[in-house]
Order: structure tokens, then C-alpha cells, then sequence
């Protein structure tokens, strides 16, 4: 009796076991496929320094500065080069310059301020990047909205009609398109519009006063860098009108130069004949023809603070 009952103990023993074993195994089996199951998501990995800064020559580019960065500018261009020694080509003519300050409210989001001495001009700008290249090509270009509002704080006289505040505004907006294609090459294509609240005009024989161009124009830019060194780049910048005036039509421009970075600054030299440090006038007033021999000498300047 005793043998009898001590063999239904093991057998009970032994069932237990076996219930334990299975309920910790079929735990594992469902902890296992409840993590297998799980989506694995992948962080964003965004293409980097498609350009070396914000802009390139006379044209902005895809870049925007991460949130927080402080960034101040000089542009300035010389007279044009066309007469020779009697100015040293240029750089004993009447120049233009323009002082600018930006900040990064936010990752892809910038607003700027500057002034420069041509018509005592005073702009407001803003940057702002929609799309952006990864570096595994899932998305293939870079897209940046940027736009500037600029206004001429002359006094109003007999050579300046102002008649109201509006007729001293103008604005320039643009759509860039940009692709890094390799470590040493970017290229980007925009499409620029530019409108003046107030163009010149001229009396026809009805003594009535007629525009000498129309208040809007459109053009688009091509503009490019190829490294040649880790801090040193060859740039080019190319803006063609597509708008046709009544009469002054704008030159398009061809700029080429060179572009040096080092730890917060950016240094770019460069011919071209945009003489403009705002790009609404560079666009509609350029009357530099570079198939004349019309180019300035140019160069910006940067430089970059983070807080």
C-alpha cells in the first residue's frame, strides 16, 4: 500500500513539473513573438552640408541653420571691372554693401534683417526648408521656401515720387530645389519672382505717364559647388529673366568664384555681374552685360554663432 501510494505522489510530482515547464515555455513563446511583431522604426538620416552656407554668390540656398544659430553678413560688390586701371578695375568705384543679421527660431525656420546704401534700402527676409534629402535617396532633393521684403527709406522729393508708404516696397520670393549628388558636388535649381509696389515711368506724346517696365518679373537660377578641397570650393551662380518689359530689360547673370570655409566662417570671392546685395534688385534692375566685359568683383562674408 505504502509502494502504491509513494508511486501516484512521484506520478503527481512529475505532472507538476511538466505543467511548469510548459506554462514558462509557452511564456517565452509569447514574449518572443509579442516583440517580433513590433515595428522596427528607423530614425531619419538627413543628407549634411549640401552647401557650405546659407547662400552662394547672389543667390540663398537650401541651407538653414539649426535653431539657435546667430548668423551675421557682409556682402559687398565693387564697380564694374569694364574700365580698366582708370579705376583699378573697379575697386576705386562707387560700390554696394549690405550688413545682415539672421537667427534660427527654429530647426528649419530663419528670419534676417539687413540694410545696404543703395536707396538706403532696409529688408526683412525669412527661410523656411519643407523637405529635406536623406542619405539613403528615400527622399532625393532638398526643398526651401525663401522670401524678402525690402523698402527704400529716402526722403521723398522731386526725383523720388513716393506717394505713399507701399510705393518704397518691393518683394522677392523663391522656390529652391536642391540635390547633393556626391561628397564634392551639389546642384540647385530655383525659380525667383520679384514685384515692385512702384517702377519708373515716362511721359508718351499725350503727356500721359506710362511704366517703363511691368511691376512683376519672374526668373529662374541655377547655381552649383564642387569641392576641390575639404575646405575649399569652386562656385557658380547663373540667373536668366523670363519676363519681358516695355523697355530696361534685366541682364541675366553669370557669377563664378570661390568659396572658403573655416570653423564659423564662410568667405566667398567671386566675379559677376550682379552689382545688387538685394536680390529683388539684382533680378529686375541689372543692367550689367556680361557679353560686354560688365562684371563686379565681389565677395561675402559669414559668420556663425550658436546659443
Amino acid at each position: 500500500m505504502k509502494k502504491y501510494l509513494f508511486h501516484i505522489a512521484v506520478n503527481k510530482l512529475r505532472l507538476l513539473m511538466i505543467l511548469m515547464v510548459s506554462i514558462s515555455l509557452s511564456g517565452n513563446l509569447i514574449a518572443q513573438d509579442s516583440t517580433s511583431v513590433e515595428p522596427v522604426v528607423k530614425k531619419k538620416s538627413y543628407a549634411r552640408n549640401t552647401f557650405e552656407g546659407n547662400f552662394l554668390i547672389d543667390n540663398q540656398t537650401v541651407m538653414v541653420p539649426i535653431k539657435g544659430t546667430f548668423e551675421f553678413d557682409i556682402y559687398h560688390r565693387f564697380a564694374t571691372t569694364d574700365k580698366g586701371f582708370t579705376d583699378l578695375f573697379g575697386l576705386f568705384g562707387s560700390a554696394n554693401m549690405r550688413l545682415g543679421f539672421s537667427y534660427s527660431l527654429l530647426d528649419n525656420l530663419q528670419v534676417g534683417f539687413g540694410a545696404n546704401n543703395y536707396n538706403m534700402q532696409v529688408d526683412l527676409n525669412a527661410k523656411l526648408a519643407v523637405i529635406k534629402q536623406t542619405r539613403d535617396n528615400a527622399i532625393p532633393v532638398s526643398v526651401t521656401l525663401f522670401g524678402d521684403i525690402a523698402m527704400d527709406t529716402r526722403a521723398k522729393s522731386s526725383v523720388l515720387p513716393i506717394i505713399n508708404t507701399t510705393d518704397r516696397l518691393s518683394y522677392f520670393s523663391q522656390v529652391m530645389v536642391a540635390r547633393k549628388i556626391s561628397e564634392k558636388f551639389s546642384i540647385q535649381a530655383s525659380l525667383n519672382y520679384t514685384h515692385f509696389n512702384n517702377v519708373e515711368g515716362y511721359l508718351d506724346d499725350k503727356n500721359v505717364v506710362q511704366p517703363k517696365m511691368k511691376n512683376d518679373h519672374i526668373s529662374y537660377s541655377l547655381t552649383s559647388r564642387y569641392k576641390i578641397s575639404p575646405k575649399t570650393s569652386i562656385i557658380f551662380n547663373y540667373e536668366q529673366p523670363l519676363t519681358t518689359h516695355y523697355m530696361n530689360n534685366p541682364k541675366p547673370n553669370l557669377s563664378l568664384g570661390l568659396d572658403m570655409k573655416s570653423s564659423g566662417h564662410d568667405f566667398q570671392v567671386f566675379f559677376g555681374n550682379y552689382g545688387y546685395t538685394v536680390p529683388q534688385n539684382n533680378s529686375f534692375l541689372n543692367q550689367n552685360d556680361f557679353t560686354k566685359g560688365q562684371y563686379v568683383i565681389g565677395f561675402n562674408m559669414s559668420r556663425l554663432w550658436n546659443f
